[in-house]
């Protein structure tokens, strides 16, 4: 069995002198009979934006998935605001920590009774929908309020990412895990999603994200910290 060691690399990032708003200790997944990677430990700050890199088949998007708690893993834990996840109610947790990958599954009707219908689960009860917040985001992705009309059968591949993304910064979470969200979006595109990510992560200090992408030039915009995912020799 081969162990995989995380590093991390920081350019000119000063860490908050606040406790991490995430903690991975000694984690490890397998699948089959074969570890993917193990004994992963870091920490993320808040106001942090980390890239996560590595070879690929290195267990990247398996990561994001099991701090989103949609994975299982076989060792070590997850700890989120100090608390160990698999003590969170689970639809709380997945509420704060947020995945998204570049294939959003959307439903049918219009993009505006997408972005509403989250706030009919009971975890999502104490808030309610900002139309006034979703034409801001919609305005720096130079989109009219006329998009929110648009039946899901009738946009775009680019478009239903944009629906994915502003229906998950809606309901403000703590942490975005972002799975190659852009790699099949024009350029365009791709750097409207990064500027909307960003307005979002300072509208709270508190907030952070992990992002993986195969475009370095993308993460060296988006990021200041790397974690590397790598076998040890």
């Amino acid at each position: 069995m081969k162990d995989q060691l995380i590093t991390s690399q920081s350019s000119e990032l000063k860490l908050s002198p606040n406790n991490p708003i995430l903690s991975v200790q000694d984690l490890g997944r397998r699948l089959e009979k074969q570890w993917v990677w193990s004994h992963l430990s870091f920490q993320l700050f808040p106001g942090e934006r980390v890239a996560v890199v590595g070879a690929s088949g290195s267990g990247k998007s398996l990561l994001l998935r099991a701090l989103a708690g949609l994975e299982p893993v076989q060792a070590g834990q997850i700890i989120f605001q100090g608390q160990l996840m698999n003590s969170w109610f689970m639809p709380s947790y997945r509420s704060q920590i947020i995945y998204l990958h570049q294939r959003p599954a959307l439903l049918e009707g219009t993009v505006e009774e997408n972005l509403q219908l989250v706030y009919r689960l009971a975890v999502h009860h104490h808030q309610v929908y900002n139309r006034k917040l979703i034409l801001d985001y919609l305005h720096l992705l130079h989109k009219t309020a006329d998009f929110l009309q648009r039946p899901i059968s009738a946009i775009s591949g680019g478009e239903a990412q944009i629906v994915a993304f502003l229906r998950a910064l809606q309901l403000s979470p703590k942490v975005l895990l972002l799975d190659e969200p852009t790699a099949s979006l024009d350029a365009g595109t791709s750097k409207s999603l990064e500027a909307l990510v960003t307005v979002w992560q300072n509208q709270d200090p508190q907030r952070a994200y992990l992002w993986t992408s195969h475009d370095p030039t993308q993460l060296s915009r988006i990021t200041n910290r790397q974690i590397t995912l790598k076998e040890k020799d």
